[in-house]
C-alpha cells in the first residue's frame, strides 16, 4: 500500500510538473541516477564515508534543513507567500533563488544519506545480519532516492520556471 501511494504521488507530481515544464520528469530522474551512481561509485573507492565528524554536521544540517521546510510550509498555509514553493522561488540571494541554493543543500544531503545507507548495508552484510533485514536496506535506499528525486525536480522547476 505504501508503496502504491508513493508511486502515484511521485507520478502525480512529475505530471504536473512535466505538464508545465516539458522533459522536465526526464532530466530529474537523469539527474537522481546520476547523483546515485556517482555516490555509489566514491563510496565503493573509499573516497567518502559516514565517518563521526561527518554523522554531526549531517545531523545540525539536517534539523536546519528540517526547520527551514516547516517555516516555508506555515508560509504557503497561512498565505504569507502565494508562490508555488513558498520562499524558495520567491526570495532571491545574488539573483539566485533561495530554493535553488536550499535545493543544492538538500542534494548534498540526500547524496550523504546515500553514504550513511550504504554504510548501513555494508555493516550489515559484514555481521552476517538475517536476509529478512534486507528489506529495511532497500526501504532506507527507496525513501532516500525518492528524496533525492523531488528535490532535483523541485529546482528544475524553480530553474524552469522564469522560462
Amino acid at each position: 500500500a505504501y508503496a502504491g501511494l508513493e508511486g502515484l504521488f511521485l507520478g502525480g507530481l512529475t505530471l504536473v510538473l512535466d505538464t508545465m515544464f516539458p522533459g522536465i520528469g526526464l532530466q530529474a530522474v537523469l539527474a537522481t541516477l546520476s547523483v546515485f551512481a556517482v555516490t555509489l561509485l566514491l563510496f565503493r573507492s573509499g573516497k567518502v564515508r559516514a565517518t563521526p565528524k561527518a554523522m554531526r554536521f549531517f545531523m545540525i544540517a539536517m534539523v536546519g534543513y528540517a526547520v527551514f521546510s516547516l517555516v516555508n510550509m506555515g508560509l504557503m498555509i497561512f498565505g504569507a507567500t502565494d508562490s508555488m514553493f513558498g520562499a524558495r522561488d520567491s526570495v532571491e540571494i545574488m539573483g539566485i533563488p533561495l530554493g535553488v541554493l536550499i535545493g543544492l543543500l538538500a542534494v548534498g544531503l540526500a547524496a550523504f544519506s546515500l553514504i550513511v545507507d550504504f554504510t548501513s548495508i555494508e555493516q550489515g552484510v559484514k555481521a552476517g545480519a538475517p536476509q529478512r533485514y534486507s528489506w529495511t536496506a532497500a526501504f532506507g535506499l527507496t525513501v532516500t532516492l525518492v528524496w533525492l528525486y523531488v528535490e532535483i525536480l523541485r529546482i528544475l522547476a524553480i530553474l524552469r520556471g522564469d522560462d
